[in-house]
């Protein structure tokens, strides 16, 4: 089994493996290249986008700057919005739904260690998906915290840390997120 079958996996994988750490160059070099298009190039960063997701919704605008792990294991629906800043650290997938809204630098993180110091200090790391449904708001500065599944019509408000699964139709807010209300 290659590392990147054990990261997406979810089992304990070497970030340092050629393969892994030659497609994290290739992903930033994607970023940089995207940051760079002005604004009147909309098809030249719609290539770039392509290139660098695994999947692509139509309708997808970022704003720069953007940055991503490797952007392959990134699945984004139709209507997609992230504001400036945005981090996603996708060493294991994140699916995101239809028009969904990201505020200025929401953060979802893939990305996570062992608990256990030994273990972590050995340098092997863990991952874990994360899913958003459609029609989520994301607030500025929200993270979404590895292995969570937001449902469908979720709002997250600016500043959350969203640490467990979030069920259709809420909002939620703090640190930890929890429930607030329903949004229907």
């Amino acid at each position: 089994m290659s590392e990147r079958d054990r990261m997406l996996a979810g089992e304990l994988y070497r970030p340092d493996d050629p393969e892994l750490t030659s497609a994290r160059t290739r992903a930033r070099r994607l970023c940089r290249a995207y940051d760079e298009v002005p604004e009147d190039e909309p098809a030249r960063r719609r290539e770039i986008l392509e290139a660098l997701f695994g999947t692509l919704g139509g309708g997808a605008f970022l704003e720069p700057p953007f940055r991503c792990d490797y952007g392959v294991h990134i699945h984004a629906g139709d209507g997609l919005y992230m504001n400036f800043g945005c981090v996603l650290l996708d060493c294991n997938r994140i699916d995101i739904g239809h028009r969904v809204l990201f505020g200025p630098g929401v953060h979802i993180y893939a990305a996570t260690h062992p608990l256990d110091a030994a273990l972590r200090s050995s340098g092997r790391e863990l991952a874990r998906p994360v899913r958003i449904g459609d029609d989520v708001w994301l607030g500025g500065g929200a993270i979404v915290l590895p292995g969570v599944t937001i449902g469908d019509r979720v709002v997250v408000g600016a500043g959350s840390v969203v640490t467990k699964d979030v069920p259709p139709g809420w909002v939620v807010a703090g640190n930890p997120a929890r429930l607030v209300k329903r949004t229907e």
